[in-house]
């Protein structure tokens, strides 16, 4: 008996009815407006539609079209440095300029190549070296100044007056991506890259006005030659450990020169959809892992997968054409009409430089240089996405000894800082 009041208790509580409050929450009424989906929303890609919650066939394929042009966005202007550089190395190899062979001006450069940031007032030196199968030596000639780069323009070590030899001429040892082989003890500058290619940029000034004694040391004292693993910068007592192994010493290759001046060919990147055809080509070329993840994710989503073909059907051309002349105009925009005010050298000025607050990293400023010696700013912790895109669109080339900010001096205490730039980083020009 004891039992059956219990039980008939227990199911009198669960029927009395729940108070009014508790009721109204159980209640659709009673869903927080911010968790719910109307039937219909208005939005820049027009009417999408909902039933319970769940799209409409129509406003699916409005949704993942407009995901498929933000992702080909994304891809154009958080990438387009991959294929800034890859645009270089196709006009170099259009005149016949392979990787591991320079491209000299001997005669200065002139309107019949078309370049991004390049001036006619210095004799370049240019080129690509091939890290695909092992580490290579660069030398380099005295009263150079230049910078190594990776294939998605990121800074692997500078050479000549801003580099290691301070100017004075130098080996440098160029280690290609996961290399764990032997390493000399001695008697190289040594720099690892990311990418499988390494773009040369070196300039040097001519003498009395004349490139003719530059050009001559130039071909002189550049070479570029596969390390040979126990050779020069291997001691005897080395290979006596048992740490390492011994090579024959052989003189290096002679190196191939080609002429500049006067041939007609472009490094101009391309605006169109076509910049998606060169952008797989750049991910093909290099490792998968060459560039983050959450960077390469944008592309794999559009169909640019390390190893895979890219084949855009008809849906997904159209899409790439239209993408690519929406971001196109945007980074041209940010190119040669930023909002940013920070960018510019003072209010009003028609002068800038973006690294002022991204540095060449795109992520810290560039340090202030006082008379107690260098203070760097702390990381900020984010990327700036626009000087990004701003700067690879129309500018190449990337070093942290691109830009200085000037020691501020007594009587310009009261004006904003200012900074020394390269000429790759100064008045926005009249092209991309």
């Amino acid at each position: 008996m004891t039992q059956l009041v219990r039980l008939l208790t227990a199911i009198a509580l669960f029927a009395i009815p729940a108070s009014p409050r508790l009721a109204a929450a159980q209640t659709p009424t009673g869903i927080p407006p911010a968790i719910s989906t109307p039937d219909k929303v208005e939005s820049r890609l027009g009417t999408l539609e909902f039933k319970d919650g769940a799209p409409s066939t129509a406003t699916s394929a409005k949704i993942y079209d407009n995901l498929d042009f933000t992702h080909a966005f994304e891809a154009f202007v958080n990438t387009f440095q991959g294929v800034n550089m890859g645009a270089i190395r196709k006009g170099f190899l259009s005149i016949g300029v392979k990787d591991n062979e320079i491209l000299v001006f001997s005669k200065l450069m002139d309107a019949k190549s078309l370049f991004l940031t390049a001036n006619a007032d210095t004799v370049y030196f240019v080129g690509f070296i091939d890290l695909s199968k092992g580490p290579m030596v660069f030398e380099t000639p005295p009263d150079a100044l230049g910078t190594l780069d990776d294939f998605w323009w990121r800074w692997v070590t500078d050479f000549g007056v801003p580099g290691p030899d301070r100017g004075q001429g130098g080996k440098y040892l160029l280690l290609p991506p996961g290399y764990d082989g032997q390493l000399p003890e001695g008697g190289y500058f040594v720099a690892r890259a990311c990418t499988t290619r390494v773009v040369i940029l070196g300039r040097m000034f001519m003498v009395n006005n004349d490139p003719a004694p530059t050009v001559e040391l130039i071909k002189k004292a550049t070479r570029i030659y596969p390390y040979e693993a126990g050779g020069v910068g291997t001691s005897i007592a080395e290979f006596l450990s048992g740490k390492s192994k011994l090579a024959p010493l052989t003189p290096p290759p002679p190196n191939v020169f080609h002429e500049g001046s006067g041939k007609a060919f472009s490094t101009i990147p391309p605006g169109d959809d076509s910049f998606y055809e060169m952008l797989d080509d750049v991910v093909q070329q290099e490792p998968a892992t060459a560039l983050d993840p959450e960077l390469m994710g944008p592309l794999a989503a559009i169909g640019i997968v390390k190893g895979k073909p890219f084949a855009p059907d008809a849906r997904m051309k159209r899409i790439l054409t239209e993408a690519a002349a929406v971001a196109n105009a945007t980074s041209r925009s940010l190119f040669l009409n930023p909002r940013e005010a920070d960018w510019y050298y003072y209010p009003g000025s028609a002068w800038l430089n973006p690294l002022f607050i991204s540095g060449s990293e795109f992520e810290t400023p560039i340090p202030m240089i006082t008379r107690e010696g260098v203070k760097p700013f702390p990381p900020t912790g984010y990327r700036t996405l626009n000087a990004r895109t701003s700067f690879f669109y129309g500018i190449t080339g990337i070093t942290p000894a691109m830009s200085m900010r000037r020691p501020v001096s007594a009587r310009s205490i009261s004006s904003p800082p200012r900074m020394r730039t390269s000429s790759s980083s100064t008045a926005p020009r009249p092209t991309r």
